[in-house]
């Protein structure tokens, strides 16, 4: 029990230390709370200077690609009409569970930055959806994905990580 101790109070020290390094670096980063701190930290096995480097690029990817601040449904209406993405609740741990229908995918109605902007858009309201304390989620998906909804799918992600690693 005494070394998970001694490792929370680590941990906690590097997100005290990270908070403080970052918004040195970009005074917005005040709104972001210690959890999606301590979720870079542990992406970049508590390497302050990697998690840091990541989460400021992050912070100024988000703030190009979403300059309101959100997506509005006015961004994305072609991919919410196809109704591919619907919340079901939540697990017993309250984390939410969305289902997917990818054969409703249809990757020529639509551009893929309007696919990109949809897929942003469901991860915050996922997000909103959940407690967090729980940041994980359960996503279950159809079966019915023809190879380019895939391709798609792959693309879109690729290419928005793609652009935060850039920068």
């Amino acid at each position: 029990m005494e070394v998970k101790d001694s490792k929370n109070e680590i941990e906690r020290s590097k997100v005290g230390i990270m908070r403080a390094l970052v918004e040195r670096e970009d005074p917005s980063a005040k709104e972001v709370d210690d959890l999606m701190i301590r979720r870079f930290l542990r992406a970049r096995d508590l390497d302050i200077e990697k998690a840091s480097t990541l989460f400021l690029k992050c912070l100024s990817w988000k703030r190009a690609f979403v300059p309101n601040g959100f997506i509005s449904e006015s961004e994305v209406t072609t991919q919410l009409s196809h109704k591919k993405f619907c919340m079901q609740g939540h697990d017993k741990k309250g984390r939410p569970i969305v289902v997917g229908f990818g054969g409703r995918h249809k990757p020529d109605e639509g551009s893929i930055e309007e696919f990109k902007r949809f897929v942003v858009y469901c991860l915050e309201r996922i997000c909103a959806k959940g407690r967090k304390s729980l940041w994980p989620l359960g996503i279950l998906m159809d079966g019915d994905m023809p190879a380019v909804t895939l391709g798609d799918t792959w693309l879109a992600y690729q290419s928005c990580r793609i652009a935060i690693q850039r920068d």
